[in-house]
């Protein structure tokens, strides 16, 4: 899962991607790098200038049609907690929304149900959007995150959302602090354990910036072995800005599991 960030302001690329063209170039880049699902994001995760529904369609919703247009079999995810958006976006073509912030807006689920598309519950801690977590605290991490999201994904059911299409995600520092990343990483076994098809966004995250003392440019690296061990764990899908590097990470962990063929196989035979 590729991150396509359509904000001015986003923390990894400082809006390298906010205007159509850059953006449109990403997507392609992606594509070709071995990404099967674009995330479109309209709004910052963390604290920032407001930015209405209004203004979060705008940023996204035409680009999304456009994306659909130029790349028929790619799964487009729409990033958004609001069901105003969720709904012009998937009347755009979009197939899945991701809702980072764990069902702040209920209403978000019923308009996956309704429009056929696919949904990633989140746990957020009770967090409510673009905040930050402060002091927060937990008896046991993972058991809050598995009441939480598979909550979440039954209610989805319910409502009418596909079972197959339902992905659940512990929310990496969302409503947390490193030390209940890393925890919620090593506990991933607990997650898959459940069935459901579990997401991570991992990517150059402030968990790992805090684990190595490195600046979030510098972060790739512990990205990757995060990356690494969580696909060892069975998380199936990766929320990710390096696409290429993140290929290769999976492609490696798939081989070492005898899950893929080595890509060549000369070593011994000539």
């Amino acid at each position: 899962m590729a991150i396509v960030n359509r904000t001015p302001d986003s923390f990894y690329d400082q809006g390298a991607t906010f205007t159509d063209e850059p953006a449109l170039e990403r997507v392609a880049r992606a594509v070709e790098d071995g990404a099967a699902i674009i995330d479109i994001g309209g709004v910052k995760a963390g604290p920032g200038a407001e930015v209405s529904a209004q203004e979060e369609i705008r940023r996204t919703v035409a680009f999304v049609a456009e994306v659909r247009r130029r790349h028929p079999d790619v799964v487009i995810s729409v990033d958004t907690w609001r069901h105003e958006v969720g709904e012009a976006a998937c009347e755009a073509g979009a197939d899945l929304l991701n809702d980072a912030w764990g069902g702040v807006d209920p209403q978000l689920a019923e308009v996956a149900a309704r429009h056929g598309v696919g949904l990633v519950c989140t746990h957020a801690g009770g967090a409510q959007p673009r905040t930050r977590p402060h002091r927060v605290g937990y008896d046991d991490v993972m058991a809050d995150i598995l009441d939480v999201t598979l909550a979440l994904a039954e209610r989805a059911v319910a409502l009418g959302v596909r079972r197959d299409a339902v992905l659940i995600d512990p929310g990496h520092d969302f409503g947390k602090n490193t030390r209940h990343s890393l925890e919620a990483t090593r506990r991933l076994p607990e997650m898959t354990a459940t069935g459901w098809p579990v997401l991570v966004s991992l990517s150059n995250k402030d968990f790992v910036g805090e684990s190595l003392d490195r600046p979030v440019k510098k972060r790739l690296i512990g990205t990757l072995a995060t990356t690494a061990v969580s696909a060892w764990l069975g998380a199936q899908v990766y929320r990710v800005h390096e696409v290429a590097e993140t290929r290769q990470v999976l492609d490696m962990v798939a081989a070492i599991a005898g899950h893929r063929p080595p890509a060549v196989a000369r070593r011994g035979l000539v």
